[in-house]
């Protein structure tokens, strides 16, 4: 049985892959230019999400309206954990919250249909004041999996909720340091 709090991702030696969705506009200036200008916001906090299930329920399979295009974002490992090293859950004291640099929070994670299951999914902030490392330093590069995840969400409406695994990708424990571990700990 898996951990309770556990990080699960699709990563490789090097990298990570989160998870946003945004509007075409934001989406397509985006992709053209393989990291976020405008009208991306650099001036507020951006949400990553290594996990694709949570993020499909948060964007209704990219319907829900602002959140139609699905990227895939992949991060250097060392970026990644660089802003968990700056982490505070956002449980934590209120002060030391609107202080940090980055927010985490856990939150359940969710089947292909939306249900909430016993295992939970972290959600991490990059605020504002790192958001531009984020895109000029940590990213390596962007993906469209709009079409993918749209096919998928219909095979799962139309009851073929076992041929949409074969258009999602695999997301595994991700091994973080101690340290890390311990700075994510939400005492569960």
């Amino acid at each position: 049985m898996a951990p309770q709090y556990q990080i699960r991702a699709d990563y490789d030696a090097h990298t990570i892959v989160v998870y946003q969705a945004y509007a075409p506009a934001i989406a397509d200036a985006a992709l053209r230019a393989g990291r976020f200008v405008a009208p991306f916001s650099f001036r507020r906090m951006t949400w990553i999400k290594p996990s694709l299930m949570w993020l499909m329920h948060r964007s209704n399979w990219a319907r829900k309206p602002g959140q139609e295009r699905v990227l895939a974002v992949r991060m250097t490992r060392e970026g990644w954990e660089d802003a968990l090293s700056q982490a505070v859950l956002t449980t934590a004291d209120p002060a030391a919250v609107a202080q940090a640099a980055v927010h985490v929070q856990w939150d359940p994670e969710r089947s292909p249909r939306g249900a909430a299951l016993n295992h939970y999914s972290i959600q991490v902030g990059i605020g504002r004041h790192l958001v531009r490392t984020f895109n000029d330093d940590w990213i390596v590069g962007l993906t469209d999996l709009t079409p993918q995840v749209r096919k998928a969400a219909s095979l799962i409406r139309t009851g073929h909720a076992a041929r949409s695994q074969g258009l999602l990708p695999a997301e595994r424990a991700y091994p973080l340091p101690r340290e890390l571990e311990n700075r994510l700990a939400t005492g569960g």
